[in-house]
C-alpha cells in the first residue's frame, strides 16, 4: 500500500508563481512536484499552473511518518479548513495549539489530520476511498482544485491527501487504515475524553472479538485533547485475514459507545 512518507504541504498557487519558484521556495524536487500533481499532457499543458489551483508539495526531509500541512490563504477560516479535511474545529485548534482560532495569519502552516497516498496502476478514486474507509466526497473535498485530479481517471504517481479516521472527539493517527498489525503494535492518537479514558478493541471481519475491550488513559482529560498510546493485544486468533480496530468512549449515563472511530486493518499473523 503506497502511503508516502514525509511531510507534504497543501499549497495554493499565487499570481506570479511558477513550478520552479514553488519548488525553490519550499525546497522541493521539481520533477517530483510535476509527477505527484500530474502536471503533464494529456492531463494539463506541460507544467502550466494557474492562481487558485492547489498542489501537494513534499518538503525536504526523511520522516517515516506521512503528514500533511495546509498553508493558510487570505480569507481562510479554521471552520473551512477543518471541513475540507473532515475534522472538527476544536480538534484542529488543539492540534495546532491555536489560542485564537478565529484569527489565522495568511501563510501559516497548519497541521491537518491527513496522510498522503500515491496512486497505483488500476486505482480509481472510488476504490481508494473504499480502501481507506472514507466517502468519495470526503476524498474529493480534501483534494479540490487539484489540476491533475479527474473523477474519471487518476494516473499512477499522482498523490492524494487522505483524511485520517476521526470523530468529533477522537483522532487515530496509528495504525493507518489498511495497515497490517500484529500483537504489540501501537494504537495512537488524540482524544477529548471524560476522565481521559479512551477504549479500544479489535474484531475480525466475521465480528469475532480478537482483542477484548481495553482502556488507555490519555495525557489530559476533557476539555483538552490529550495524547494516547497503547499496545494492541490478541486474546484469540482472528478467523479472517482482515478486521477492524475500534476506538471510542462510553457514555457515563448508560454505557453506550460514543465517538466511535473504526480503522480497517489486516492481521499479520493468523496463527496467534
Amino acid at each position: 500500500m503506497p502511503i508516502v512518507p514525509g511531510t507534504h504541504v497543501v499549497y495554493t498557487v499565487r499570481p506570479g508563481d511558477s513550478l520552479y519558484t514553488i519548488a525553490n521556495e519550499l525546497g522541493a524536487s521539481l520533477p517530483e512536484l510535476i509527477e505527484s500533481n500530474a502536471l503533464y499532457p494529456p492531463i494539463t499543458e506541460p507544467s502550466l499552473i494557474y492562481p487558485g489551483e492547489v498542489l501537494l508539495v513534499r518538503l525536504p526531509g526523511m520522516s517515516e511518518q506521512s503528514a500533511v500541512l495546509y498553508e493558510v490563504n487570505p480569507g481562510d477560516t479554521l471552520y473551512r479548513i477543518a471541513k475540507r479535511f473532515s475534522a472538527g474545529v476544536d480538534m484542529m485548534a488543539a492540534l495546532n495549539q491555536l489560542e485564537q482560532p478565529d484569527v489565522l495569519q495568511a501563510g501559516r502552516l497548519l497541521y491537518v489530520p491527513a496522510f498522503v497516498y500515491e496512486v497505483e496502476q488500476g486505482d480509481s478514486l472510488y476504490r481508494i476511498s473504499r480502501k481507506f474507509g472514507i466517502s468519495l466526497d470526503e476524498l474529493l473535498n480534501a483534494n479540490k482544485e487539484r489540476p491533475g485530479l479527474s473523477l474519471d481517471v487518476v494516473y499512477p504517481g499522482f498523490r492524494l491527501a487522505v483524511p485520517l479516521p476521526s470523530s468529533t472527539n477522537i483522532l487515530v493517527t496509528e495504525p493507518l487504515p489498511g495497515s497490517a498489525i500484529a500483537p504489540g503494535d501501537r494504537v495512537k492518537g488524540r482524544a477529548r475524553a471524560f476522565e481521559a479514558t479512551v477504549l479500544y478493541q479489535l474484531r475480525d471481519a466475521s465480528g469475532r472479538v480478537v482483542g477484548a475491550e481495553r482502556f488507555v488513559t490519555a495525557s489530559e482529560g476533557g476539555p483538552a485533547f490529550g495524547f494516547f498510546d497503547a499496545p494492541l493485544y490478541y486474546d484469540q486468533a482472528p478467523s479472517e485475514p482482515t478486521g477492524t480496530l475500534m476506538v471510542y468512549t462510553r457514555s457515563a449515563n448508560d454505557g453506550s459507545i460514543q465517538d466511535l472511530v473504526e480503522i480497517s486493518v489486516t492481521f499479520k499473523d493468523l496463527s496467534r
